[in-house]
């Protein structure tokens, strides 16, 4: 193929990505701002304001921000002095805590509140197993236990960006101050810190962003405890009658421009406070020896931190999920695997929804797959601002919080100059699930394609191979394992996911979340726990199969 034809085949490709983006993301966000002053059949510039203006509605918009806030103040209590202990002592040499550490961000928020529920609610699991902790009971069900609940669920978060930032600055600095006689205390405050800023800056705004836009943990806790958020007021006005379109597409227009505006003051503070901190010398770790008791102090703070994180709500969900009859407790005597039994019979409500998550999941994860893979090899290094233009709408649902994308979504395909109306079916569903979840396979892909070097094509071309033979037999096979990547996680994430399915799933039709939700709520908790274990330990073994393949491919092609 010429150079020109091919030149033009490229941007006809970038002009229709834009166009299929446009009519998936843009055009359901522009929606909900059209929705928040179009209202009762005519424009009423006038509308959010008077919306805004409720008293009971700004208290949650208070709410919210305080929540965000608090939540970057609880994240970093127990992130900082992890990321600390992880590169500056031994227990960093041990690998699979890293691996660990990551399971309370990947448990889907709504299951670890139940957890928590379930441990420290009154005749709970804590009362049971140490009598005399019944006291702190009423205090955990207040603002405070919903901060703890949620900065457990998002200290990974912080703490990788920090570690990687701690790991950039090496030791070189802060072994000088130490020769010159600085203390630990003073390093940290004229090295460490002013250092830390930039990466700091990013994560907690970044953490901010996810707090006030978290579903789960409000819909369950917050709930329970009464403290109302922007994104539980949005459900509650879109989902229970009467319904309110204006409050749920002012709410949603405010959340959504609160996100973009924190994303876009975090793309400005990384551009312009970030250091040069590798060198051509290299980084290292600092050669300080940490004294015995520093060592075995960080060790307990770690294990304790696991204890929460991981233990807690874990420990709560199997045992719930193994119990007889709730009343008599934890007893040996009371431990059945009759929910699991019932789970798995085929043909029971429960199997049902379990199989409705993983079909749904599987066509989404397949059409994401495919059309990431498009948009990332369209956008391949950024150069043109169509390309650009591409690369931002089509992460842009990950910077949206997903009930807000959601919203808009309803409001499109529900819309009566619509031709085709996919509200109430499967299709909108897998939809949805493609939409929220895309971005995961265009980074994945991204990453993959971005290592390949030019010079490969060069030699195809020069050797006579067309563009379609070069993809197939260059391309393709260098970007699978990003596309795989991106496939499962996408796969992982849509069949655990639980906003989105509760507002769009047609009538009488569940899903694994929505079922654990109702059980939940119901009071059917084991039946809900047991599918909580049966979800998480499901989508886990399948990560765990593809990364061993994946090792296993790396060690063949050593």
């Amino acid at each position: 193929m010429k150079f020109g034809a091919l030149k033009s085949l490229r941007a006809w490709s970038v002009l229709l990505a834009l166009l299929v983006l446009a009519v998936l993301i843009v055009v359901p966000l522009v929606e909900i701002f059209v929705q928040t002053v179009y209202r009762d059949g005519e424009l009423q510039w006038s509308a959010p304001f008077r919306t805004l203006a409720d008293s009971e509605l700004t208290g949650v918009m208070l709410g919210s921000v305080w929540l965000g806030i608090c939540v970057i103040a609880g994240t970093t209590a127990f992130a900082l002095p992890l990321a600390w202990v992880m590169a500056h002592t031994r227990i960093g040499r041990w690998k699979w805590l890293d691996v660990v550490l990551l399971i309370p961000f990947m448990t889907p928020p709504y299951i670890g509140s139940m957890g928590w529920i379930l441990f420290m609610q009154k005749n709970g699991y804590l009362e049971q197993l140490m009598p005399f902790m019944s006291r702190i009971t009423p205090y955990f069900f207040t603002f405070g236990g919903m901060i703890l609940i949620m900065s457990l669920h998002l200290f990974p978060f912080l703490y990788l960006l920090l570690r990687g930032a701690l790991e950039r600055i090496g030791g070189s600095m802060e072994e000088a101050a130490a020769v010159m006689g600085a203390p630990f205390l003073y390093r940290f405050r004229r090295i460490i810190a002013p250092l830390l800023l930039s990466a700091y800056g990013m994560g907690s705004m970044l953490i901010f962003v996810k707090t006030i836009a978290e579903f789960g943990t409000p819909a369950t806790f917050g709930k329970r405890i009464g403290y109302e958020v922007m994104t539980s007021e949005i459900h509650k006005y879109i989902s229970s009658w009467p319904i309110d379109f204006g409050k749920a597409t002012t709410l949603s227009s405010l959340l959504l421009t609160a996100c973009l505006l924190m994303w876009y003051v975090q793309s400005v503070l990384s551009r312009r406070f970030t250091y040069s901190l590798v060198g051509g010398k290299g980084s290292r770790h600092a050669a300080l020896k940490q004294k015995g008791w520093a060592v075995g102090l960080s060790a307990v703070f770690v294990g304790l931190l696991l204890v929460v994180s991981i233990g807690v709500p874990y420990f709560s969900i199997i045992a719930a999920s193994t119990m007889k009859l709730r009343g008599v407790g934890l007893a040996w005597n009371n431990w059945t695997l009759d929910y699991y039994r019932q789970l798995l019979t085929w043909g029971t409500p429960s199997m049902k929804a379990l199989m409705s998550s993983i079909w749904l999941s599987l066509a989404a994860s397949t059409i994401a797959g495919v059309l990431g893979t498009w948009f990332a090899l369209v956008i391949q290094r950024s150069r043109s601002l169509g390309q650009r233009t591409v690369d931002l709408f089509s992460l842009l649902p990950n910077t949206v919080p997903g009930i807000v994308m959601v919203v808009g979504l309803i409001l499109l395909w529900n819309a009566p100059w619509m031709p085709v109306h996919l509200y109430n079916t499967y299709g909108m569903v897998i939809l949805t699930y493609v939409i929220l979840f895309v971005p995961y396979t265009v980074q994945y892909v991204k990453s993959a394609a971005g290592q390949i070097d030019g010079s490969l094509f060069q030699a195809g071309q020069v050797f006579g191979g067309r563009s379609f033979y070069i993809f197939r037999r260059v391309t393709l096979p260098l970007i699978i394992p990003g596309m795989l990547s991106g496939w499962i996680m996408t796969f992982t994430i849509a069949s655990r996911e639980l906003v989105g399915s509760l507002l769009i799933l047609p009538p009488s039709v569940q899903t694994s979340a929505t079922y654990i939700y109702a059980q939940f709520e119901q009071g059917q908790v084991s039946l809900g726990m047991a599918m909580a274990v049966v979800s998480v330990g499901f989508t886990t073994l399948m990560l765990l199969i593809i990364e061993s393949l994946g090792s296993r491919r790396k060690w063949n092609a050593q």
